[in-house]
């Protein structure tokens, strides 16, 4: 059986049935160190399509590189059917600084597609979108919680679309949120160059949350698949993929010390009891309660909060 094409990227060209580490150079540093960003390129021996992975695109999100990381240790090129791109660091800089942002302050995720010639963080994507994103057909974006909070697992995509709502069940996490597209962000940038992505939360920043890359790890294996680039993924869960639609975060209506009564996860009803906002003595200030029924999927997890902080976001 011939070998499938090589496959380009970096200016240089991948054998089929290889794996192979590279770096892309986005700029330099006042020192003169050349700052890039790491790729990982399974290209396997059988046909199949092209998927991209990207993880920190925040620089603060690290669930993300652990997945990858686990994703890429349990393929071989020699079996793999197409061809994975990994990039577990986008946000470089943002990473190395202990950042959410890049230097400039710039929101990565809000600068998609970019320029050649624009901003740092606007190169950054456009570096990205044409070495790894416009070659791949499908794409899954791993995220989780801001400073802060965290996220219940969960994949967001547009589940209008027959071929997204597929992958989105496959991937089996517990809830999939029909998420709206974001100007700016790679989701939508990507989506714009005819390619399928699914946005995966889970977990806390700066956090390496077992279960959330656990669940990412089984999903995006679970998706691989679906797309018949791997055999033998694990089962979908049993009571996974909770399709929502709408939510919301119900927010603090006094300043104070919170103390949470619920899990991600579990489900609430509207009025019910959610927590409770103290004075540092313990007494009383506010009762938090729910202000719809739904899922719990995300928390906040810093105790002083001020009134109007995000607490607990309800999904319908």
């Amino acid at each position: 059986m011939p070998l499938r094409e090589s496959f380009p990227i970096g200016g240089v060209r991948m054998r089929a049935g290889t794996t192979r580490e590279l770096s892309l150079p986005i700029t330099r540093m006042v020192t003169g160190a050349e700052v890039s960003v790491p790729v990982r390129i399974v290209h396997g021996r059988e046909d199949g399509p092209v998927v991209w992975l990207t993880a920190a695109t925040h620089g603060d999100e690290v669930v993300g590189i652990e997945v990858i990381r686990e994703v890429l240790t349990s393929l071989s090129p020699k079996t793999f059917r197409g061809t994975l791109v990994a990039v577990p660091i986008v946000n470089v800089l943002g990473f190395m600084a202990g950042d959410r942002y890049l230097p400039d302050r710039r929101d990565l995720n809000r600068s998609f597609p970019g320029s050649a010639r624009g901003s740092l963080a606007s190169r950054i994507a456009h570096l990205l979108m044409t070495e790894v994103i416009r070659k791949g057909s499908v794409g899954i974006d791993l995220h989780t919680g801001a400073f802060g909070r965290t996220n219940l697992p969960q994949v967001r995509g547009d589940l209008d679309d027959p071929e997204t709502r597929s992958l989105a069940e496959a991937f089996g996490a517990p809830v999939m949120y029909h998420a709206k597209l974001r100007d700016g962000s790679l989701r939508a940038a990507a989506r714009e160059v005819g390619c399928r992505v699914l946005l995966y939360e889970a977990g806390e920043s700066w956090r390496m949350d077992d279960w959330a890359v656990a669940a990412g790890v089984a999903g995006v294996r679970r998706v691989l698949a679906a797309l018949n680039m791997i055999d033998g993924a694990d089962a979908v869960p049993d009571g996974a993929n909770q399709e929502c639609r709408t939510s919301g975060w119900v927010r603090a209506r006094n300043t104070g010390i919170l103390m949470l009564d619920v899990d991600l996860g579990q489900h609430v009803s509207i009025g019910q009891r959610l927590g409770v906002l103290t004075d540092s003595f313990g007494k009383t200030v506010r009762l938090v309660r729910a202000d719809r029924a739904g899922i719990v999927i995300g928390r906040a997890q810093t105790p002083l909060v001020n009134s109007g902080d995000a607490l607990v976001h309800i999904a319908q």
